[in-house]
């Protein structure tokens, strides 16, 4: 949908915008600049201009590159360069270069260029001094020689520093320009498009929520209406809270803060939060805004003579306290600010032993040797320090489990098993991926990933190849990735001695190959399956019938497992929602990243590894911390709140006007607390063990790994023999012997189980009120149109159904093309056109008559199911009509055939029971001759009842 928007502007009014943002954001793929707008686009109202922009970077409305360089040449430099020139050239090669350069400069009518060979020349290009004026210019000896032409000198390197930070505002701004202007046309499309399609995001319902209670047209009535019907407000996780989310508190709750409301009840708001979890900014929390309303709340409260209660929680009832000790002095040590202040965590738990393990950290490997052109390069070695880590985490889990270890779970003391361990990481590296790989290969139970990304799955990529060329056999590289994948597993050079000087398709020369019976067999049993299968059943009997699951784990290891379930979980998702199509489901799978949650707080007796963020509200017996290694904070978002409420570009580090680089900083520091505060959940999530590790560089003061050794050694921890840092509190039950898996015993199944299911019973079926049997037209000579009286009343039908909705005069050309090049259409047109045209008609037809209205009751103990051509609901009765195009038609009611008088008899009991107090008429109206002929109810009594035979009258 983003992409059609820009496509549509790039046509349209909007090009300009398209183009100047593409020159700015060259580098970039642009579906981020959309991605960023829209993540941001609550800053781009209301719209700015380009003086607001101008001033909220500290330029002038009419600043540009004329001003700039004026302020930089005075108009006196070509004097001052004409006596400085010879003095340089007698000087060293630097000052004989500056000479060159000077002579160079057109001051009496500079530009641009000018401006940027002094500043080249003169000021510091790189490092902490960067456009600061060059320190050896002028030299000592061409200092001397200068006398008073130094100060000119001077003053002209300060102006350039001084226009240099103008400069970069300068261009900001006009970057900032363009990034606004493609803003204010893209956002009101994109609103647009989600509109037409009924679609909202989550940030949608916050806003649109916020909208309904600021509207002046409906925000007081809708705010007293909810004052009439909300007590009580609790907002929980409330550190995690959005600015707009607190907005939509704030406006619901501006009653209950002003006094006596609609009732006369009290109603309370209960905020629970904690500021030292607060790890989502990335979602929109600002941990600020928790004070900021807290602050707000408690001065509403105050003016209306309430108090607001500020009750801090500091027990924990989690935790042993040898962890919360550990807890304590890691803040007390490093950003106890970024926690929320000081703080002293009360262990619940008081007896509960504790153990803290810090393991030596290993060292990041050697960049391996050149390997071969056609190894992996993703493929990790054993010897990589990511891999020796994720091992050492699984044996030590396994000599956990192994030894016995005892821990209380709700009071009772049992052996630990695979589901009492968390680990946690701080992202989805491969220590992650090397942890689940490691625990998978010693047999222990591991849940796998929390989050999976499944088009980024090899084992998914491979099936989604052999799917693609199953839907176009033409598709000569899907087939190739599939031939080439542990599926059929050819080789390179069999592949090359396939497709290299092939005259067709790659199929067309695997089949006439004699090289690869087994792919051959398997792709053409699918090929032959693959019209008739739903996307589900084609993957299940690629992985089970031809071995696919077993292909795949053998070769990828056993954590492509995840990716295989999860696919084959799409698959049900995809059937569900849409008509199965193997097309579908490829478009399905590639139209976005599908991004897969597993709920990792019901894993039972399995290992959870996952991120620190996914852990949130978890808790675990044993943590283990093994990401704890050096880690830069790395800024992704493209764009930057200013300080004034501009929403800028983030631009370069050396290209940065000091406004936006303070606005980095302030958000470089906000970063290190909020990664404070990601420390404190994860050591938080243990009850009475935790391991910490770390894989690679561990020199860094912010690294994890040394705040908790600095932390650790101040409570007195000791350095075991094997270099283990162990900190242990309480006393802990001795093992207790792991009870051996219990066999199940041989089981003799009933015969139930080897019968066959009973068929299962149909549900009963309606029946059509035409469909009830009995003659239902009178004899006579055969139609004379071409086409048979089935075809031709269905095609009437069609015609008195659409024609009455439009004008008279646009009647004929609406019947052209309903009837397009069908026989007899003259005949059915005139026919139709007749009936309409019948003034004697014109209730049969108004706008107020009801057309194919469908009826469903239970009459006589049968269902039945069919439509009446007309239904006119009148104040006084119900008259239900159905066309008949019969061209033999009765005199009298009496003489209507007995299929007839059984339809219409059936309409008139299922109305009955619709309206029960209204009587029901029935007639027929004949199309040949335009006659509406009632029926008298009286003729229905001789009929027998729903569902039996209708025979002639002879017969009763």
């Amino acid at each position: 949908m983003r992409e059609e928007i820009v496509d549509d502007m790039a046509q349209d009014k909007a090009a300009q915008q398209v183009a100047d943002m593409a020159a700015v954001y060259a580098n970039q793929d642009f579906d981020t600049v959309m991605q960023t707008v829209i993540k941001h686009q609550m800053a781009f109202h209301p719209p700015k201009t380009a003086q607001d922009i101008w001033k909220s970077l500290g330029l002038d409305i009419d600043f540009d590159i004329g001003k700039l360089v004026g302020q930089v040449f005075l108009g006196n430099e070509a004097n001052l360069f004409s006596q400085i020139i010879p003095i340089l050239r007698t000087d060293g090669v630097t000052m004989q270069r500056l000479a060159l350069v000077l002579a160079g400069i057109n001051a009496q009518n500079p530009g641009f260029g000018d401006y940027a060979a002094l500043k080249e020349a003169l000021l510091v290009k790189t490092g902490q001094d960067e456009g600061q004026p060059k320190k050896n210019i002028p030299s000592k000896k061409s200092s001397a020689e200068m006398g008073g032409l130094k100060a000119p000198l001077i003053d002209l390197m300060n102006r350039l520093s001084d226009a240099r930070d103008q400069e970069l505002a300068l261009l900001a701004a006009q970057r900032n320009l363009a990034l606004h202007r493609f803003a204010q046309a893209f956002l009101p499309l994109y609103h647009q498009r989600k509109s037409e399609r009924a679609a909202l995001d989550f940030d949608d319902l916050i806003t649109r929520a916020g909208a309904l209670l600021t509207d002046p047209s409906v925000a007081q009535w809708v705010l007293f209406r909810l004052d009439g019907g909300v007590d009580h407000i609790l907002v929980d996780e409330a550190q995690d809270t959005s600015p707009a989310q607190w907005k939509v508190i704030e406006l619901l709750a501006q009653e209950f803060t002003a006094g006596k409301g609609a009732r006369d009840i009290e109603r309370t708001i209960f905020v629970v939060g904690d500021k030292k979890q607060s790890i989502y900014s990335f979602q929109g929390a600002d941990v600020g805004a928790f004070e900021r309303m807290k602050l707000h709340f408690a001065t509403r409260l105050s003016e209306s003579n309430q108090a607001l209660q500020d009750l801090a929680l500091e027990h924990s009832f989690r935790s042993a306290p040898a962890i919360l000790r550990l807890v304590d002095n890691c803040f007390d040590i490093n950003g106890r600010n970024a926690l929320g202040g000081s703080f002293r965590h009360l262990a619940h738990k008081v007896n509960m032993p504790g153990l803290i393990e810090l393991w030596p950290a290993i060292d990041k490997s050697a960049a391996p040797e050149q390997g071969a052109w056609d190894d992996p390069v993703d493929l990790v070695q054993d010897t990589h320090h990511s891999a020796r880590l994720g091992l050492l985490v699984a044996e030590r889990i396994d000599q956990i489990i192994k030894a016995g270890t005892v821990i209380s779970v709700k009071g009772t003391l049992r052996p630990v098993h695979e589901g009492d361990f968390l680990i946690l990481v701080r992202s989805r590296s491969q220590i992650f991926i090397q942890i689940i790989r490691a625990c998978k290969s010693l047999g222990l139970a591991v849940a796998g990933a929390d989050r999976l990304n499944l088009s980024a799955e090899l084992a998914v990529k491979d099936v989604a190849a052999l799917l693609a060329f199953l839907a176009t056999p033409e598709d000569c590289l899907s087939l190739a990735e599939a031939l080439r994948s542990p599926l059929f597993g050819l080789s390179e050079a069999d592949l090359f001695k396939l497709a290299h000087n092939r005259t067709g398709y790659l199929w067309t020369s695997l089949r006439q190959s004699d090289q690869h019976p087994e792919a051959l067999a398997i792709l053409t049993d699918l090929r032959d399956q693959s019209d008739y299968l739903r996307p589900y059943d084609i993957i299940e009997r690629v992985l089970t019938r031809h071995q696919g699951r077993q292909r795949l784990l053998t070769r990828l290891g056993l954590e492509a497992e995840d990716g295989i379930d999860a696919l084959l979980t799409q698959a049900l998702t995809y059937e569900q929602t849409e008509v199965p199509s193997l097309t579908g489901f490829l478009a399905f799978l590639q139209t976005d990243d599908v991004q897969l949650k597993r709920q990792m707080d019901s894993a039972g007796r399995q290992i959870r590894v996952m991120s620190v963020h996914g852990a949130k509200g978890l808790e675990a017996p044993i943590v283990i911390l093994p990401d704890c290694a050096d880690r830069s904070t790395k800024d992704s978002d493209e764009l930057i709140l200013l300080e004034n409420g501009l929403l800028s570009w983030k631009t370069a580090k050396s290209g940065s006007p000091k406004i936006i680089d303070e606005a980095r900083e302030k958000r470089r520091a906000l970063a290190l607390q909020e990664e404070s505060r990601l420390l404190y959940v994860a050591l938080t999530r243990a009850q009475s063990h935790l391991i910490v590790a770390a894989a690679g560089k561990v020199t860094g003061a912010d690294a994890w790994y040394n705040q908790i050794s600095a932390a650790m050694l101040a409570i007195g921890a000791e350095t075991q023999k094997d270099g283990r840092l162990v900190y242990a509190e309480g006393v802990w039950p001795d093992p207790m012997p792991t009870a051996p898996i219990a066999q199940i015993a041989s089981l003799t199944l009933p015969n139930w189980a080897l019968c066959p299911a009973p068929k299962a019973q149909r549900p009963e079926q309606a029946l059509s009120p035409s469909s009830l049997g009995g003659v239902k037209s009178l004899d006579g000579p055969i139609m004379d149109t071409d086409l048979d009286a089935t075809t031709y009343g269905t095609l009437l039908h069609l015609l008195l159904e659409h024609l009455p909705r439009v004008n008279p005069h646009e009647r004929l050309v609406l019947a052209n093309n309903l009837l397009g090049s069908a026989l007899d259409a003259k005949a059915l047109k005139d026919e139709a056109l007749a009936l309409l045209d019948n003034p004697s008609l014109a209730a049969i037809f108004s706008a107020t008559a009801l057309a194919e209205v469908a009826l469903t009751a239970r009459v006589d103990g049968v269902p039945i199911l069919g439509k009446v051509d007309r239904l006119i609901i009148a104040p006084d009765h119900i008259l239900a009509v159905d066309f008949k195009s019969n061209r033999q038609q009765p005199k009298q009611a009496h003489d209507i055939p007995l299929g007839l008088l059984a339809q219409m008899r059936a309409y008139s009991l299922a109305l009955a029971q619709i309206y029960p107090k209204m009587p029901i008429k029935t007639a027929i109206l004949w199309t040949k001759t335009g006659e509406l002929m009632p029926i008298d109810p009286v003729l229905f009594d001789a009929l027998p009842p729903i569902g039996t035979p209708v025979l002639p009258l002879s017969t009763f």
